[in-house]
């Protein structure tokens, strides 16, 4: 027999729930509109793609020019579509049940609109456990990819990572395909007959040789320079005819390369996801030392033998490295669990869909990519939380106040709630609420990120704007994974971490010591409202500070109490969804004297108000005794494919009164439409 290989080449399309318009529109001009347009015009090349259920709806209502070339090319038989969650959860980080809905309803999705019922599934972010087998299985999915890092972190030998494997979990069994971490580097970034040839060369003689790929899309015109590069200097174009012209490379489907060929033997493979991935979950220190093991491996020569059993975190990392992905998480868990309590005839289409939207996976991490840092992403999550429980407490009563360790943190979180409006506070030292959600708007004013050590802070703190060549020595382009780049001028004050959370009133105490945290040290609900005894300082000169939380309908009303001779200060970080953009604006007097993204110190204030024409809402803050208020944003830097960039996560108030002897103030605030 003369060598062959199969190309089994597959792409995975997604964009994150919740993201701007504009951002979907420009991904679809550079990406996914011209790719489609290509491969469209070589019927030969096979293909597999995977489109999360949110980008699909998105495609098929704006450019259904376009999506009507890709159910062209699935009557031919091109294209072979596969599955996954629908709106793009990490299958290992949600319920069993909700497994099996998400992946159901991507299927369905599919079935109705190409007419194929997916064989094949794509695991998002490659997070793989073994506990996932089960629902893949009960919901019809024969196989999925990995990384052949996977397997090698399995001990598996790489000879045999061209062709499909197989496990089992409870009795189920799964085929897995190991995708090549070879070819994720050179596709597109090669030029497109040094791509080409080295699929040549790993055909055999025995007709069961595979050269898997499957990665994102967006590599191929979203990624710096990729635009240029796959479509204007055509290499895609350049690719295609190559496959089709050798005389070795054979186009295939994944699903007929499995009916065909033999699986290489059982594997069972550690919870894991791509290397990259495995440093990303880190935290700043263990990150730090990861990075500095594999540059002695690779400074020794053994990095690609030992970088399997060089191994970081996993995915669900995240949620302990971000105690605020870490509150959506749980917060997300009990909705689900509240909604599979429901009696069968109240389960509604809607409720369903609106759980599936807040597991939505690009709020809950950190990496290159992963979202936690865009509000806008944490926004969308919040607001499928929210719009969820209002619905199930139309179903389902609950109390107005109640307390419980959700977060699994040890300490438990006081609810106190109305039909309105719900607050959540924290009785840690800060006594500070870690949410505040409007259900009309279904806006969570407390969803800020404070600033964390990450360990890619050290590039910009030394201003590394070097470029490693992710090419593998080749004339092409340099992988995003591989360019350190700025978006905005870093500062070494914008990397300082913060100490403490983002919460809305955390108190400082200010006299002639300096100023002194106010630490609580007791909680008690009492009537519909919750008190906080703390202090600031230690021994007789301790100044002691209560505060006191409610809700009344659409008002939060907090009051403090100072018994001292200094200055009381509290900080709030409101998060507004416009937050430095110019539909956010604060209201003085009567008078606008600028927006979000601005600094400003007014003397002697009692109200203020906060205006936000994105949300089509305004918050008014009221105060019984005038205060020195201090305005500002509050920025963290982080990274993306894009480069090193500035991001408002909330507006920062910080109110201060002067106090003498025993001092009572109060702080309502408002939350009303301006529509």
């Amino acid at each position: 027999m003369s060598q062959t290989v199969s190309l089994l080449f597959g792409v995975h399309a997604h964009q994150p729930v919740g993201n701007f318009p504009e951002v979907m529109e420009e991904a679809h001009q550079r990406c996914y509109k011209p790719f489609l347009q290509t491969v469209h015009r070589y019927p030969q090349f096979r293909f597999a793609l995977h489109a999360s259920g949110w980008l699909l709806e998105w495609l098929f209502t704006q450019h259904p020019d376009d999506m009507a070339l890709l159910a062209e090319m699935a009557a031919r038989g091109q294209v072979e579509f596969f599955g996954a969650g629908d709106m793009e959860p990490v299958l290992a980080a949600i319920p069993q049940r909700d497994r099996l809905s998400q992946l159901a309803a991507m299927s369905d999705r599919i079935e109705q609109i190409f007419g194929q019922r997916p064989h094949g599934a794509w695991l998002t972010e490659r997070v793989w456990e073994a506990s996932v087998v089960p629902a893949l299985v009960d919901s019809g999915i024969d196989y999925v990819m990995v990384d052949d890092y996977h397997f090698l972190c399995a001990g598996t030998e790489r000879e045999k990572l061209n062709g499909y494997h197989t496990t089992e979990e409870d009795g189920r069994r799964l085929d897995l395909f190991p995708i090549s971490e070879a070819l994720r580097y050179r596709l597109p970034f090669s030029p497109a007959h040094e791509a080409v040839a080295f699929i040549e060369t790993q055909a055999n003689e025995t007709g069961h040789a595979a050269a898997i790929y499957f990665d994102d899309i967006e590599k191929f015109g979203i990624w710096p320079e990729t635009f240029h590069w796959v479509y204007e200097q055509g290499w895609l174009t350049q690719f295609i005819e190559g496959v089709l012209n050798s005389a070795t490379i054979n186009s295939v489907h994944y699903r007929d390369y499995h009916q065909a060929s033999p699986t290489r033997g059982v594997v069972y493979l550690p919870s894991v996801s791509y290397s990259e991935m495995g440093e990303w979950t880190l935290p700043s220190p263990a990150a730090q030392r990861y990075a500095e093991l594999v540059h002695a491996a690779q400074h020794e020569g053994v990095l690609e033998r030992d970088r399997p059993f060089i191994r970081g975190g996993i995915w669900k990392n995240f949620l302990t490295r971000y105690p605020e992905a870490n509150w959506m998480h749980k917060r997300m868990l009990g909705l689900s669990a509240r909604l599979a309590s429901l009696p069968a005839d109240q389960v509604r289409q809607d409720l369903v869909e609106l759980l599936h939207e807040a597991q939505a996976n690009d709020a809950y991490w950190h990496g290159l990519f992963g979202g936690i840092y865009l509000p806008h992403l944490r926004r969308a999550v919040w607001r499928a939380l929210i719009s969820l429980e209002r619905r199930l407490d139309s179903l389902q009563t609950r109390p107005a106040q109640f307390s419980g360790d959700i977060d699994m943190d040890g300490i438990d979180e006081v609810f106190l709630s109305s039909l309105s409006l719900q607050a959540v506070l924290r009785p840690d030292k800060d006594a500070a609420l870690i949410e505040l959600s409007s259900y009309p708007l279904a806006q969570n004013f407390a969803d800020s990120l404070k600033r964390y050590e990450e360990h890619y802070h050290a590039k910009a703190n030394a201003g590394d704007t070097s470029s490693r060549s992710g090419n593998l020595g080749g004339d092409g382009i340099a992988s995003a994974h591989d360019v350190v780049r700025f978006k905005h001028e870093i500062k070494p004050e914008d990397l300082q971490p913060d100490k403490h959370s983002r919460g809305w009133f955390a108190e400082t105490w200010t006299d002639f010591d300096g100023k002194l945290p106010v630490e609580y040290s007791s909680t008690v609900v009492q009537g519909g409202a919750v008190l906080c005894m703390g202090q600031a300082g230690e021994g007789k000169e301790a100044v002691r500070i209560a505060k006191i939380y409610s809700v009344q309908d659409n008002r939060l009303v907090v009051a403090l109490k100072a018994v001292g001779n200094g200055r009381l200060s509290t900080r709030l970080n409101i998060a507004m969804p416009c937050c430095d953009g110019p539909a956010g604006r604060y209201l003085v007097n009567g008078e606008i004297p600028g927006g979000f993204g601005q600094s400003f110190n007014w003397s002697d204030l009692k109200q203020l108000t906060l205006e936000d024409h994105y949300l089509g809402a305004a918050i008014k803050l009221e105060t019984n005794r005038p205060a020195r208020i201090r305005a500002q944003p509050h920025f963290t830097v982080s990274q993306s494919e894009a480069g090193f960039e500035k991001i408002m996560q909330s507006v920062e108030l910080t109110l201060t009164w002067q106090a003498e002897d025993v001092t009572e103030v109060q702080v309502r605030v408002d939350f009303a439409s301006l529509r």
